[in-house]
């Protein structure tokens, strides 16, 4: 029997070549391999406020996005995480059982509230994480392919689940995250010492699935480097690091190689045919995209038979979960 597994994204900023290879593209070459529900997590997005049009919007250009780059939704679920209640009530039944602390403690947390004053924060950004262990826990999720960025969230949900099975007898499936080895963590090209983030706003940062040639081409070009010549893996010098890193995960080729490949030459030949290898890897998948949001209401028809194959399995849970507190 396969193991399930259980993805999220948001549906805020664009997504880009970073996810795409430290996720999506993982996403869709195991589809075989696990029994995988993907989410669009929209309840997460509005921690901080969103514009609602806008927020439709980008919820069906990052499912189509997942469809175009190969997730199957005839051997994957796929929906829309608001469309399935299950998950906001799971996240309150799970917040009366997480200690005050261990929120406290949330990385990211610290991170993103690090430039603001306490006033402006909302409580759903620090109780978010609760939400993403309901996420994962609703499905009894075996497998969480994570970043290492995302590991502490996934062990808070481990913690959730074990200390709510020490209390109320076994209920949850205990997950384990899942860190890919390479191409995991891509960088800024404009400041590489940064993950690449949907939500960074500078023009050079990233690139996104659906950008042309021409804007890959000068955000590749003008990507930050160093003063060296020799082209090589080394990871003190993060700009070509990042690079080659995105070469090395597109291509599959052995890092020897690689440096043989581009032995003698400089920083602009590597960024040329890096261009070339990003415009020829995103063409289909920008092709394919195109002709999903060519049909009208397609996206929408695929997005309500995800949440009606995930809503027997969020049902059944949160019935198990009531039944243990004590609750109906």
């Amino acid at each position: 029997m396969k193991k399930r597994v259980f993805s999220g994204i948001q549906p805020t900023g664009n997504i880009h070549i970073g996810n795409y290879l430290g996720a999506v593209r993982r996403w869709v070459e195991q589809q075989e391999e696990y029994d995988n529900v993907f989410c669009i997590v929209d309840l997460h997005a509005i921690t901080v406020q969103q514009d609602p049009k806008l927020l439709h919007a980008k919820t069906r250009e990052v499912s189509g996005l997942l469809m175009a780059a190969g997730i199957d939704p005839e051997r994957s679920i796929l929906f829309i995480q608001s469309d399935i209640p299950g998950h906001a009530e799971l996240a309150w039944l799970l917040n009366c059982n997480i200690p005050m602390g261990w929120m406290q403690r949330m990385t990211q947390y610290k991170e993103k509230t690090a430039k603001k004053q306490a006033e402006q924060v909302s409580v759903g950004l620090f109780d978010y994480p609760a939400l993403m262990a309901a996420d994962i826990l609703l499905y009894a999720t075996e497998v969480v392919p994570v970043g290492e960025d995302q590991k502490q969230h996934v062990e808070l949900a481990r913690d959730a689940a074990q200390r709510f099975n020490n209390i109320y007898g076994e209920t949850f499936v205990v997950p384990e995250p899942r860190i890919a080895e390479t191409g995991a963590r891509i960088m800024g090209l404009d400041d590489p010492t940064k993950k690449m983030s949907k939500s960074e706003t500078g023009s050079g940062h990233a690139i996104g699935l659906l950008d042309t040639p021409a804007e890959i081409k000068k955000k590749i070009m003008r990507a930050t480097t160093d003063s060296f010549t020799d082209i090589v893996f080394d990871a003190s010098r993060p700009g070509l690091y990042n690079l080659l890193t995105i070469y090395e995960t597109l291509t599959g080729e052995s890092r020897p190689a690689i440096q043989a490949k581009f032995e003698g030459q400089g920083y602009g030949s590597l960024k040329k045919a890096l261009v070339e290898l990003v415009v020829e890897t995103l063409r289909p998948v920008q092709e394919r995209y195109a002709a999903l949001t060519a049909e009208p209401g397609y996206i929408d028809s695929i997005l309500k038979a995800g949440a009606e194959k995930a809503r027997p399995l969020a049902e059944k849970t949160i019935k198990l979960v009531k039944e243990r507190i004590g609750l109906g």
